[in-house]
């Protein structure tokens, strides 16, 4: 079993800047054999695909709206999964989740993991 703790949310102003974390921890639990993914969801919306990234980091997909802003990015080394937002709108406030899967960052795009973390609210002001 995979635990994932998101840490990184806040308020922030429209324009500015955030990083989220994920910490992964398990046993048996080998980081490096699973893809990574964030997630977002708002109130009354299903939770939806933000980005996620390949075992060894060297491949990553973005929801549309969000590339160019936000970059994902994992350390093997210290089990963790980070999402750096810059350009922050506020229709990207929302719950951010991590998610881990070991059936490949496309597979996981689709949402579809046993694995999610508690999430971490990010809310952007106008």
């Amino acid at each position: 079993q995979v635990q994932l703790v998101e840490s990184g949310g806040g308020l922030v102003q429209a324009g500015g800047s955030l990083r989220l974390s994920c910490a992964a921890s398990g046993s048996p639990f080998i980081f490096m054999t699973y893809a990574m993914g964030w997630f977002r969801q708002t109130p009354g919306k299903e939770r939806e695909f933000v980005a996620t990234i390949n075992e060894n980091g060297d491949t990553t997909y973005y929801e549309d709206s969000v590339k160019g802003r936000f970059t994902i990015s994992r350390d093997n080394a210290k089990n963790t999964v980070s999402l750096q937002m810059n350009s922050l709108k506020p229709e990207d406030t929302a719950v951010y989740f991590c998610a881990a899967s070991t059936q490949g960052a496309v597979y996981l795009m689709r949402g579809v993991s046993d694995d999610w973390g508690q999430g971490t609210q990010v809310t952007v002001s106008s």
